[in-house]
């Protein structure tokens, strides 16, 4: 079965930056649902379309095409008596929201004199990366699966 719109696709995958460093790779086969449903990389999806098991697909990703562009706004500098009295650590994590409710992940970066730095920017915007991935089987998705958008079972989503 080649992949075509609501076929759930499952693969291995490898994500590499532009010095070939390793920053992701899968151990196991991830599943999700091929035609324009924001579950994978748009990108990554068009390269999909129509190709079968075991093809091997590579796709260069610009900052736009991957975690986007690296935003300056997204830093900010904060009191540490603003954060909870457990031990800030940087590297520690934290949801919030814009301006708009988006929830953002924010990633503690430095603390330093009573100042704690967040950034909100996705560990890898602004990079240039290579999606790898292998295809290790494509099935048709069941109407529960086109329904919500997703996929359900093995290597998908759990209700």
């Amino acid at each position: 079965m080649q992949v075509a719109m609501n076929t759930v696709v499952s693969m291995t995958y490898k994500l590499q930056n532009t010095e070939g460093e390793t920053l992701e790779e899968s151990q196991q086969p991830v599943a999700y649902l091929h035609g324009g449903y924001d579950n994978i990389f748009p990108k990554v999806e068009e390269a999909m379309h129509g190709k079968n098991v075991g093809d091997v697909i590579e796709v260069s990703l610009d900052p736009e095409d991957g975690f986007g562009e690296y935003d300056d706004g997204l830093v900010q500098i904060e009191q540490a008596s603003a954060f909870p009295a457990e031990e800030l650590k940087v590297g520690m994590q934290f949801e919030g929201e814009d301006e708009t409710g988006d929830v953002i992940l924010y990633t503690i970066t430095d603390i330093a004199d009573g100042k704690v730095v967040v950034d909100g920017n996705h560990p890898w915007a602004g990079q240039r990366l290579l999606f790898t991935a292998t295809i290790k089987d494509v099935r048709s998705a069941n109407k529960e699966e086109i329904e919500h958008q997703h996929v359900h079972g093995a290597g998908g989503h759990h209700h």
